[in-house]
């Protein structure tokens, strides 16, 4: 249905989410971002009927927040993802000076302890598990890296002389450098043996292309086929660029090292629920515990907080906060 006539800056909800994406590639959010926020718009309009969001106010954006938790059974940071996306349309796209849209109480969300593997279930799960997925598993807990930051892991990336990971561009759009396990650098050194004859059966092809960030592809007009650029852990398969008509490989999808995690941690039979993150959050206790300084970690696991860090002191193995049990004692 069409909303306003043709001076209008969108006439309906499709035209009304292009702003929407074109104005969150302006800000440079991610592309998951962009792909939650216009969900949320979406889902906020057909909730109200299909009505302009211009023509409503407060009250529709806590009835739809509300169904949300009440109705639909999310979490507070579901929720309060949602209202982030409609924060997002009514003050940067929209032009609304709303200032009730800060009486909007958030969600609170729980403070939950993470998650951490034992050493021992460390290594029976990356036993479990085979080819690059372990490999990749064993970055994540070798390096603390959280799961897309490895999966965008580029040659360039791994400095072997100074035993060092560069992530770019990590949560946040910060960058940092972390450890490499000195027992991981020959497994990773024999992978990209492998990934680089890869590459270099691409280029007789006439493919061997890879994506590059911003505007680098314009800077650096050959470099999208150098060998530095390429993926550490680059897909099984080649896909079609359509703006470009240029055949390139993409990084290899996150599903596949979850679905791999997830099938390792079922065959063991665990109970507890581990998932590529645990791997992170385990590295961190791990270094804890084996009396690293918490200002180190921070760094290497790259918080803004030091407070983000303390949690793991929380889940350290040292027999309930380092009491003994009064059942113990009888």
């Amino acid at each position: 249905m069409d909303w306003f006539g043709p001076g209008a800056r969108y006439r309906n909800l499709g035209e009304l989410l292009q702003l929407v994406e074109l104005r969150i590639k302006l800000r440079q959010y991610s592309p998951r971002t962009k792909q939650a926020y216009v969900q949320w718009i979406r889902r906020f309009v057909n909730f109200h009927g299909g009505r302009d969001p211009k023509q409503l106010g407060k009250l529709h954006i806590e009835e739809f927040l509300t169904s949300l938790a009440v109705k639909g059974g999310v979490g507070a940071s579901t929720q309060n993802q949602a209202l982030a996306a409609l924060l997002f349309v009514y003050k940067e796209l929209l032009d609304k000076d709303v200032p009730w849209m800060d009486g909007i109480v958030r969600a609170k969300r729980p403070k939950r302890l993470p998650v951490v593997m034992s050493p021992n279930e460390v290594q029976v799960v990356l036993a479990e598990m085979t080819g690059t997925s372990q490999l990749i598993a064993s970055v994540l807990y070798g390096s603390g890296l959280r799961l897309m930051e490895s999966c965008r892991l580029r040659v360039k990336d791994i400095d072997f002389d100074r035993m060092e990971i560069h992530v770019r561009e990590g949560k946040g759009k910060k960058d940092r450098k972390t450890m490499l396990s000195r027992r991981l650098a020959a497994k990773l050194e024999q992978h990209l043996l492998r990934v680089r004859e890869q590459h270099n059966q691409d280029l007789a092809r006439g493919w061997g292309s890879v994506e590059m960030p911003g505007a680098l592809a314009q800077k650096l007009k050959r470099a999208h086929k150098d060998w530095a650029w390429q993926w550490v852990f680059p897909a099984t398969s080649a896909y079609l660029h359509s703006p470009t008509q240029v055949r390139r490989r993409h990084h290899l999808h996150e599903t596949v090292i979850q679905k791999e995690v997830k099938r390792a941690v079922r065959t063991l039979k665990m109970a507890k629920r581990i998932t590529c993150h645990t791997f992170r959050h385990s590295f961190a206790t791990h270094l804890l515990e084996n009396g690293s300084d918490i200002r180190t970690i921070q760094e290497l696991l790259g918080h803004a907080d030091v407070r983000t860090t303390m949690i793991y002191t929380h889940v350290l193995n040292c027999g309930g906060f380092g009491t003994i049990s009064p059942l113990d004692r009888l």
